[in-house]
């Protein structure tokens, strides 16, 4: 156990927040070979923290979160209820950082089927460049597919034209864009439009014209939440013109 590496005092410790805590851990028991946890803590409570109950209490937190998190493992291979292995994830996290494992656990959620299948891969592969403008593509092909509009529009156009208000003076909504909601306020609906093309403007027409670097994960993270709440809100407009018959 390398504890005097991490030059922290039984205070800090406690004051540590749990993912980083249990980050630590981790690193600490790869790099002593250490393979099972309650033999880690036992060293813990008789060489690092000896009669304090409530730093090993806290540490024994931190193995309950990598346990939950999917960090390590129970070992198949020992018999021992403390025996781990580190895991897949475990050793992406320690190669990529806090940062990394925290966006990568924002996305800890069901996506839709497209950006399952398409961003969620590149995301834990790290190409946060990647992940974030197939998650805007996908809003943009899921827009053309509703609306069959010409390949000719693309990116803000698309969205204007896919979400466009009528004329005032024309009550029946003709002329309105394929996509435009007149069951709500039409102040809304300016603002969905808006929304939409802001977005893709935004997060998906400058990747389609060059590099961005998208170098943040939890930026990453956030473009493709984003992407996932279009796409569920253009799913609630299908659902909603499938009831009225459209």
């Amino acid at each position: 156990m390398n504890f005097t590496a991490w030059d922290l005092e039984a205070n800090e410790v406690l004051a540590l927040p749990l993912d980083d805590l249990g980050l630590r851990v981790l690193k600490d028991a790869r790099d002593n070979n250490e393979r099972n946890w309650q033999n880690w803590l036992n060293t813990a409570r008789q060489r690092a923290y000896p009669g304090r109950k409530d730093v090993l209490n806290v540490l024994s937190e931190a193995w309950a979160w990598l346990l939950n998190r999917g960090l390590v493992v129970w070992d198949p291979e020992q018999s021992s209820a403390g025996a781990f292995v580190v895991s897949r994830q475990g050793h992406d996290a320690l190669e990529r950082g806090l940062p990394w494992l925290r966006a990568v656990q924002r996305l800890d959620l069901q996506l839709v089927t497209e950006l399952e299948a398409k961003a969620r891969p590149q995301f834990l592969r790290g190409d946060f460049e990647a992940a974030a403008f197939m998650a805007m593509k996908e809003v943009e092909i899921r827009v053309r597919a509703m609306t069959g509009l010409s390949d000719s529009l693309f990116g803000t156009k698309l969205m204007q034209a896919a979400f466009k208000s009528p004329p005032r003076d024309n009550p029946d909504y003709a002329d309105a864009g394929p996509l435009w909601r007149s069951d709500i306020d039409p102040g809304e609906s300016v603002a969905l439009m808006e929304l939409f093309k802001g977005t893709i403007g935004l997060f998906k027409n400058p990747a389609s014209r060059r590099r961005v670097d998208h170098t943040d994960p939890t930026e990453a993270a956030e473009i493709v939440l984003l992407a996932d709440l279009l796409m569920r809100l253009l799913d609630k407009i299908a659902s909603n013109d499938k009831k009225d018959g459209n």
